[in-house]
C-alpha cells in the first residue's frame, strides 16, 4: 500500500458536499461519490486514484442503510493504519432549513414530517463521525464561491503536507465558528469603532492594524499566543492532525479580530508553518 491519503468526506445533508466535491474535481482530485461505506476499506487499500490523482471519496445519507456501515468501516481503516482523513461538512439548522426551502426539496430523513425533523435524525446519526473528524468546516456563511475558495485553501496541493493554520477571525455576535479548534476572545483589546476615523475601515487597512497592534499589552500577548501555538505543534503532528481552525473573536469581526488574525498568521509563517488568515464576517455589517 502506497502512503497516499483518501479524502473520505461526509456531513449534514446541504452544507456543501456537492460544491466540495466539484471544487476537488476542479483541482485534479479523483472523486468517488456515494460509495456505500463497507467498500471504503478496499478502496482506500489501493492508495491511489485514477491515473494516479489524489482520491476523496463522498459517503452520506443517501446511502440509506448502507450508511449505517461508515462507523465500523472507519474502525477497520484506523485497525488497518490506512492512510486516510475523515472531512466533515457542518452549518447550523438554520442555515440548512433555508438551503433546502430555496431549492424547494425534502430532507432524505424528513419523511412525512418538517425539515427541521429530518435535519434533527441526522445530526443524531452523524453524532459520532463528527467526533472523530479530522477537518470540520463550518458552512453556514460562506457562498458557493468562498467555499471553492477555502477547499482550494487546504486542499489545492493534493496531499496535505504537515499541518495547515487557518487563523479565522469572526464576530461574536454572529456566533462561534463551529469547526473552532481553538478559540481566541481579543475583546479585551480597545475597539477601533469607537474611533470616528477608523469605523468604516476593517483590520485589513493598515491605520486599524497600527491601533490594534499599538495598543498596550497587544504585542506581547500575540507573541506568548504564536508561541503557545508553535508548542503545540508537536503534538498535533504526533495526533495526526494535520489541519488546524484558530478562530479569533471580537464583537463584530471588523478590526480588532481581522488584524489580530492576520498579525498570527504572519508570525507563524515567518516560523515556517503554513498558516493563512481568513475573515468570515468582514463586510457583514
Amino acid at each position: 500500500m502506497t502512503t497516499n491519503e483518501v479524502l473520505v468526506l461526509t456531513g449534514m445533508s446541504g452544507a456543501g458536499r456537492s460544491t466540495v466535491a466539484h471544487a476537488l474535481e476542479d483541482l485534479g482530485w479523483y472523486v468517488v461519490d456515494n460509495l456505500p461505506p463497507a467498500l471504503l476499506p478496499a478502496l482506500v487499500s489501493k492508495g491511489t486514484g485514477a491515473a494516479g490523482k489524489e482520491y476523496a471519496v463522498v459517503v452520506d445519507v443517501r446511502g440509506g442503510h448502507f450508511f449505517d456501515e461508515l462507523t465500523a468501516a472507519l474502525a477497520e481503516l484506523k485497525s488497518n493504519n490506512s492512510a486516510y482523513r475523515l472531512v466533515f461538512l457542518d452549518a447550523t439548522d438554520q442555515a440548512l432549513v433555508q438551503r433546502f426551502e430555496s431549492t424547494r426539496r425534502p430532507h432524505p430523513l424528513q419523511g412525512g414530517d418538517r425539515i427541521v425533523d429530518g435535519i434533527a435524525r441526522e445530526r443524531a446519526k452523524l453524532e459520532k463521525v463528527r467526533a472523530e473528524c479530522d477537518i470540520a468546516i463550518d458552512t453556514s456563511n460562506l457562498n458557493v464561491h468562498q467555499l471553492e475558495k477555502r477547499i482550494g485553501e487546504i486542499f489545492g496541493g493534493g496531499k496535505i503536507q504537515g499541518i495547515r493554520i487557518n487563523v479565522l477571525s469572526f464576530g461574536y455576535k454572529y456566533g462561534i465558528p463551529v469547526d473552532s479548534d481553538l478559540v481566541l476572545d481579543c475583546r479585551f483589546i480597545p475597539n477601533p469603532h469607537w474611533i470616528p476615523e477608523l469605523r468604516p475601515l476593517t483590520g485589513l487597512t493598515q491605520q486599524v492594524s497600527e491601533k490594534v497592534l499599538g495598543s498596550e499589552g497587544v504585542s506581547d500577548f500575540v507573541q506568548d499566543y504564536v508561541h503557545l501555538i508553535s508548542s503545540m505543534l508537536p503534538g498535533y503532528m504526533h495526533e495526526g492532525k494535520k489541519y488546524v481552525t484558530i478562530s479569533v473573536g471580537c464583537t463584530g469581526g471588523k478590526h480588532r479580530s481581522v488584524a489580530i488574525a492576520e498579525e498570527i498568521a504572519r508570525q507563524l509563517t515567518a516560523g515556517d508553518v503554513s498558516a493563512y488568515a481568513t475573515h468570515r464576517d468582514v463586510g457583514r455589517e
